[in-house]
């Protein structure tokens, strides 16, 4: 009896890096996760690619409206794992705060972010700066 294995193979896709330093960056960044998750082989499903377009979201807006202004995105993908990896050049970690429920000032980004992703950690640099890595499964 001949029988046939069929092998699926995943070959990690180059790493995206997007920079970015005003508002027009969020969107940037958004279109790259995206981009990034369609070029996945095998495919994420749709619900992991949203949830890695939100959180670049959050991150990158975070780090454009209390990280110094300027981020630097870098997407990696393992065979189990998704990371958005981002870098601004404030040293400081995010701190939680209650969200404003009336006012629209914020504070639901960094509490999001710790609910969505499988894995988060906050490393020293580049430079002065800090690294915010959240990795989500795949």
């Amino acid at each position: 009896m001949n029988s046939t294995m069929i092998s699926i193979t995943s070959t990690p896709p180059v790493p995206t890096v997007v920079q970015g330093d005003n508002a027009v960056g969020i969107s940037q960044a958004r279109r790259a996760a995206r981009a990034f998750t369609d070029r996945l082989t095998p495919a994420p499903g749709p619900d992991m690619a949203d949830t890695l377009v939100l959180v670049v979201s959050e991150l990158v807006t975070n780090a454009l409206r209390h990280g110094g202004g300027h981020y630097t995105l870098e997407l990696t993908a393992g065979p189990d794992t998704v990371t958005a990896a981002v870098s601004d050049p404030n040293p400081a970690h995010p701190r939680e705060r209650n969200p404003d429920l009336g006012g629209g000032s914020g504070g639901f980004g960094w509490h999001m972010i710790r609910r969505l992703t499988h894995h988060l950690t906050i490393t020293p640099g580049p430079g002065y700066g800090k690294t915010i890595h959240a990795q989500l499964p795949r």
